[in-house]
């Protein structure tokens, strides 16, 4: 996930994917249910623990690189 959004379900998804569904459904994809609204907000703190993950594991793997 690289640009992460919370949707009215309060659930996050990729903003991409969620544009795509919402292009075509009111739904959630995950529970079914009329959504309220189909705003999308971005998730900077799940961006930033993502960030944080990804640069975690690179350094995981360029130390076991470099081994």
């Amino acid at each position: 996930m690289s640009d992460p959004v919370m949707a009215a379900d309060g659930h996050a998804y990729e903003r991409s994917a969620i544009e795509r569904w919402l292009a075509t459904k009111s739904t959630s994809p995950l529970t079914g249910e009329e959504l309220g609204n189909t705003g999308l907000f971005p998730s900077h703190i799940l961006r930033r623990q993502i960030r944080e993950w990804q640069g975690a594991q690179r350094r995981r793997a360029n130390k076991n690189y470099v081994k």
